[in-house]
């Protein structure tokens, strides 16, 4: 056991179990060891490497999205942009020297990023020193103020909030939980007491041994961005990885230096994530008299913006990085590479136009 485990062990020992969304929260956030307190977490020596740092082309369509959809709205002014989980900053500094083509919409723009992230936040301070505008850092959603239109992007934020998960036994739903076994180590059991659920009919029946994950966090914080979107209007944009439809499945995984790890062999060294439930979002997002589209491949996403357009002007003018910026289109928007496996899913008022690239 690392120190981490040894620290979420005795507090099995004193408190009991953990839920999976425990664990992952400890194994993420943890202060001294969770995955996030090193800023070494992204990268090529990290757990994984982000679209914002394949290529600087991914958050400049970011940014233009969120002025386009300003503009379809009516351009109101004040307007707030929020980016949760910036990770090094790349992504908002790239969106934000692409918006300057539109003066109008950073003169009355607050930028915010929430970031839980001590380390990260140093990284994204000294990102954007030479930004056009300046940005504040919060911590929590509830931080935000929901006081006029909303801007909001997440790039793989939702995949890392925590999940829960239950399994389908003679007796009924029983949600899975971290326990110390016999052998002091950290191990999987089910709770023995069945959970009462209200599954969504369209999954379908569920089979013995059959998962079913749910993210109560990120079903808040999206019913939350609705509610402000719908009452003041602005725009939210989410890429990340998940499904959508019925069926069940447990995709919990760990990542640690772009290879699989186990979930449970070193918590805080491996980067956790579960794959987003996208139609469960989506009717979170109706439920708060919201709009949701998608979700649909990020390659097409980013071809509807314009991406190969941009890539071909970027190129001419940077002629040696020429080969490097149509190999980063294609892991972009490969389907053998994030094309298909990563979507887009946006959240707009009820009236207003389409959000450009659905």
């Amino acid at each position: 056991m690392n120190r981490l485990a040894q620290r979420m062990a005795r507090a099995i020992e004193m408190d009991g179990p953990l839920s999976i969304a425990a664990f992952m929260t400890m194994a993420s956030h943890d202060r001294k060891d969770g995955f996030y307190a090193s800023r070494e977490s992204i990268g090529a020596h990290g757990a994984f490497i982000t679209a914002p740092e394949i290529s600087q082309i991914f958050g400049e369509l970011l940014g233009l999205w969120c002025v386009q959809s300003w503009r379809d709205q009516g351009s109101p002014t004040p307007a707030r942009l929020v980016e949760l989980g910036p990770g090094r900053g790349t992504l908002i500094k790239d969106a934000l020297r692409a918006a300057r083509i539109a003066p109008d919409f950073l003169a009355g723009l607050e930028v915010v990023l929430m970031e839980a992230s001590p380390a990260f936040e140093a990284v994204q301070r000294e990102q954007l020193r030479d930004a056009p505008i300046a940005a504040r850092w919060v911590s929590q959603w509830d931080q935000i103020a929901g006081d006029r239109p909303l801007f909001l992007l997440a790039n793989e934020f939702l995949d890392a909030l925590p999940v829960r998960q239950f399994v389908m036994t003679e007796h009924g739903w029983c949600e899975r939980m971290v326990v110390v076994n016999a052998a002091s180590d950290l191990a999987f059991a089910l709770a023995p007491i069945p959970s009462p659920l209200d599954v969504p009919a369209e999954r379908g029946p569920a089979e013995p041994g059959a998962v079913y994950e749910i993210s109560p966090a990120a079903q808040g914080l999206v019913e939350e961005a609705s509610r402000a979107i719908a009452a003041y209007g602005g725009a939210a944009l989410f890429i990340d990885y998940g499904h959508e439809g019925s069926g069940y499945g447990d995709t919990l995984q760990a990542v640690s230096r772009h290879k699989q790890a186990g979930i449970l062999d070193a918590p805080g060294k491996s980067d956790l994530s579960a794959h987003v439930d996208f139609s469960a979002l989506a009717s979170v997002a109706s439920d708060a008299c919201a709009r949701a589209y998608g979700p649909i491949g990020q390659g097409a996403f980013l071809r509807a913006l314009g991406i190969d357009t941009r890539g071909t002007n970027l190129a001419e003018h940077n002629p040696g990085c020429a080969d490097g910026i149509g190999a980063a289109i294609d892991r972009l928007t490969g389907k053998r590479e994030m094309g298909v496996l990563f979507k887009a899913f946006a959240i707009l008022p009820g009236g207003a136009p389409p959000p450009p690239g659905f």
